[in-house]
């Protein structure tokens, strides 16, 4: 189905979603290595990007070695070795399992931190990523693009504040023991910097993403609702399993 320029995809489970997800990768990464030796993807390190990424190991076709993986956003001042780093999620479940030609992470850590986001910027202006994969936020953020979020920007790389709901949700995934340990300030690459990719999947599983996901689909598109952009953007496929897309039949 369609909502507005954008396509929706609805698997039974998250496992079926996984699959679906990987299947739409493989397809959209042998399309630009036919035009390119090498090619850039961007993608979100995650909880809801697991089935994704153990999908993965389906399709051999996949010319790793001629890819370089990048991603979206990091917390400020964690290193790269920390369980809840972004850096080491991608190492761990994607760079390492496929052996990717090439990664370059965010590094938050990196002080200044202004001279971070200059050369990550320089890094994916040059590369020019061909996909990206990403999630919806329980609040409805892209990356750490929380709400009111920035539509248009020139920037690529910017310092965002974590809204609560934000903060929230990486305790309730297991990735920090309370709110209060939980970094209020990250990188995040802009909304302009993720849609930019010539195919953009969207990989929304279980039933905490619902509210996120009627809001974006049915609802205004706003800024107080990042991933409503995604309805303007007819290079992008949201995936959705039963439960994140329980909420549809009764407001769409």
């Amino acid at each position: 189905m369609n909502f507005g320029e954008l396509t929706v995809d609805i698997a039974e489970t998250d496992d079926e979603l996984g699959r679906r997800v990987a299947a739409a990768f493989a397809r959209a990464a042998q399309e630009a290595l036919a035009e390119r030796e090498k090619i850039a993807v961007i993608l979100a390190a995650a909880n809801s990007q697991r089935s994704f990424a153990r999908a993965l190991a389906d399709h051999p076709e996949i010319e790793w070695d001629r890819i370089t993986v990048l991603h979206m956003d990091e917390y400020v001042g964690l290193s790269a070795d920390h369980p809840a780093s972004f850096r080491r999620w991608m190492r761990d479940n994607i760079v390492g399992p496929y052996s990717a030609g090439g990664f370059d992470g965010v590094a938050g850590d990196h002080e200044p931190i202004e001279e971070e986001i200059a050369r990550y910027t320089a890094v994916v202006r040059e590369w020019k990523p061909s996909i990206t994969v990403m999630g919806i936020g329980e609040n409805g953020h892209l990356a750490f693009n929380d709400p009111p979020a920035v539509f248009e920007t020139d920037e690529v790389v910017h310092l965002v504040e974590l809204d609560d709901v934000s903060r929230r949700q990486q305790v309730g995934e297991g990735h920090f023991p309370t709110f209060d340990d939980t970094p209020s300030t990250a990188l995040s690459l802009t909304i302009p910097a993720l849609l930019a990719s010539d195919t953009v999947l969207v990989a929304v599983p279980e039933r905490r993403k619902a509210e996120a996901v009627v809001r974006a689909l049915t609802g205004e598109i706003t800024p107080d609702c990042p991933a409503s952009i995604l309805r303007t953007v007819p290079h992008a496929t949201l995936f959705l399993d039963a439960d994140s897309a329980s909420l549809l039949g009764e407001r769409a």
